[in-house]
Formats: C-alpha cells, sequence, structure tokens
C-alpha cells in the first residue's frame, strides 16, 4: 500500500498533536493551534498516513501580498524516519508553492539539525542567514531559502 497525501481535516487533530510532541521539545503546536491552521486561508496543512498511521506532515504559511511562501514545519513520526516521508513532503510543499504563483519557499531550521539541512540543500535550498539564539536554549538557528526560477 502506498502513502496517502491529504490536506488535513479536524478528524487528524489527535494524531498531529501527538506527532508533534514526539518530534519537537521545543515550540510545539498544540490542538487549537492545528485547529485553526486547518480552516486558514492562508495555512497549508497536508497530513501522510499509511494504514491509519499518521507518518508525517508538513505546514505552509503565506501571507496576503507575498510571493515568498513560508515551510514553517515537517515532521516525520520515528517509524517512517529514513524511508523518504520527510522528502515527499518537501516534494509536494515546493510543488503547492509553485503551483500557486510562488517566487520562493523559505525555512528556519535549527544549526544542529544535520539531517534536515542536508534534506534541504538536496532540493537546492541556501542558507540566506544566521539567526542567532533563535530557539529556545540559545540554539542558532539558519534561515535557508530556495528561490524558483
Amino acid at each position: 500500500m502506498t502513502p496517502t497525501l491529504r490536506a488535513a481535516t479536524t478528524n487528524d487533530l489527535t494524531q498531529l498533536v501527538a506527532l508533534e510532541a514526539a518530534t519537537f521539545d521545543y515550540s510545539q503546536l498544540g490542538r487549537q493551534s492545528f485547529r485553526r491552521l486547518i480552516t486558514s486561508p492562508s495555512a497549508h496543512l497536508f497530513v501522510l498516513y499509511e494504514h491509519q498511521q499518521l507518518l508525517g506532515y508538513s505546514l505552509l504559511l503565506t501571507r496576503k501580498n507575498s510571493k515568498v511562501w513560508r515551510l514553517y514545519s515537517i515532521a516525520v513520526a520515528a517509524i517512517a524516519r529514513g524511508k523518504g516521508v520527510g522528502r515527499m513532503l518537501l516534494e509536494h510543499a515546493i510543488e503547492l508553492a509553485k503551483r500557486h504563483g510562488a517566487t520562493a519557499l523559505s525555512l528556519e531550521v535549527k544549526v544542529d539539525n544535520q539531517a534536515a539541512i542536508e534534506l534541504y540543500r538536496r532540493y537546492d535550498f541556501e542558507v540566506v542567514d544566521l539567526l542567532p539564539d533563535y530557539y529556545p536554549g540559545h540554539a542558532d538557528g539558519y534561515r535557508m531559502r530556495l528561490t524558483f526560477s
């Protein structure tokens, strides 16, 4: 069976919150935030399932009058890591942004998140800024950007 990628609905809330808690130890989105994002016209929240198991999600944010979309978050379940789930979510995010007329995709990532940074670099994201003390615990971040030509 191949995984199913679709827009998130309120039926996904419990699994989204659980995945968020298992993936991030900082700045976690809660149930109310996910609920708001699911209905927001400026958010694009997608879930990837296989056998009713949430493998991952991606969250893109847009701003009125801006052609630069923000990849706010990608989360991959521990059981699905190393199996192409992050790549699948990232490719979908890039295609969605392009299809809607975005000129670039921007994101922030912790400087020590080597797996994510390597994934983004494979898709030609470039570090455009160092963000000192950006994350809790005084961790630095990178702002990365992919410009569509």
